[in-house]
């Protein structure tokens, strides 16, 4: 079995998908326009530190949902065990900024490797039960080691460590656009990762496993080792990205590893477009600007994302991202028929 996209042949209905997909340069031009822009289009920089945050978050999750096919309600896990682990790292160990940062990724990917194996030893609603109870597990283990974890009112007095090698400073992220520049490079580079490994024959066998399992173990592929492998690079980058979280807020609530986060980092993924690297920024974009924009009209502004939701399911089965898609194939289509009719 071959799931690496084939160019379509002249004259093919879908022209505008073709390109999108046989030119992933396009749309990384685009992710760095909008990483650039970001800060100047959106009212602060930490709003626009939080975009990308939990953009990378969404891009650890579409590895196993958009292009494993593993729904998983563990990704809370992850994400607050790497705020933990570097916050309690930098106040008790004093490390630098990269070393809590790598220990992050370090944990929730170990984190991730134990989940995984652990739950895709079922399929089905039974793994999406699992992650679901281990997410469970994760919080109360959370809120019982308040010595550690701050119980209820979180770790405070996190730091954010300037961005130094051998002793010497070179820069100081106390300003929300420092440490804005510092998250949209490490964006940059984890998108461009996420795409090597897309890209690669262990890309195209992930994509094997989530539209048939049973034929890609047929082949000969170990489907249960490569999705422990997604798991753990799912896990590495979400960690990353719980870290980042923690040093944005200068500490680490109880909340980020509770299933609600779990949650919204899924319903980003949904919006933003299941197994679309770009897709990953749409959706953190639109769910963190909306919450900002609609929780100063209403309280309860959470209805109204319920409402978006559904009206994405309903309406673009593809997300943000297959919506574009969508619009720019039947714009080529038009012209096309513009010319023909010439």
């Amino acid at each position: 079995m071959n799931p690496k996209l084939t160019t379509p042949a002249r004259g093919d209905s879908r022209p505008a998908n073709a390109i999108f997909r046989r030119r992933p340069a396009a749309t990384t031009l685009a992710m760095l326009a909008v990483v650039i822009a970001l800060p100047l289009v959106v009212p602060s920089a930490t709003l626009a530190c939080e975009i990308l945050i939990f953009a990378m978050a969404v891009l650890g999750c579409n590895l196993l949902l958009g292009y494993t096919g593993l729904l998983s309600f563990g990704q809370a896990i992850f994400f607050g065990s790497g705020a933990y682990v570097a916050a309690l790292a930098m106040i008790h160990w004093q490390v630098g900024l990269f070393t809590a940062l790598l220990l992050a990724a370090a944990a929730g990917g170990l984190l991730a490797l134990l989940v995984g194996a652990l739950a895709i030893r079922r399929t089905g609603i039974y793994f999406v039960m699992l992650t679901l109870a281990l997410t469970q597990m994760a919080y109360f283990i959370a809120y019982t080691l308040s010595d550690w974890t701050g119980g209820d009112n979180g770790l405070l007095d996190v730091p954010r460590p300037p961005v130094a090698i051998g002793g010497f400073t070179l820069f100081n992220l106390e300003s929300p656009l420092a440490f804005y520049g510092l998250v949209a490079v490490l964006f940059v580079l984890l998108y461009l990762g996420a795409r090597r490994v897309i890209d690669s024959a262990f890309g195209s066998t992930l994509l094997a496993i989530r539209e048939n399992e049973a034929r890609a173990a047929a082949v000969g592929y170990d489907t249960r080792h490569f999705k422990i492998l997604a798991f753990a690079l799912s896990g590495a980058v979400t960690g990353l990205a719980g870290a980042l979280y923690a040093m944005l807020l200068n500490f680490a609530p109880l909340s980020n590893i509770e299933l609600p986060m779990s949650e919204q980092i899924l319903i980003m993924t949904i919006i933003g477009g299941t197994g679309s690297l770009f897709g990953s920024l749409l959706g953190a974009g639109t769910i963190v600007i909306l919450g900002d924009l609609l929780s100063a009209l209403w309280p309860r502004w959470m209805l109204l994302l319920g409402v978006a939701l559904i009206a994405v399911v309903m309406f673009m089965r593809g997300g943000l991202w297959g919506g574009l898609e969508s619009l720019g194939r039947r714009r080529a289509g038009a012209a096309r028929k513009t010319q023909e009719d010439a």
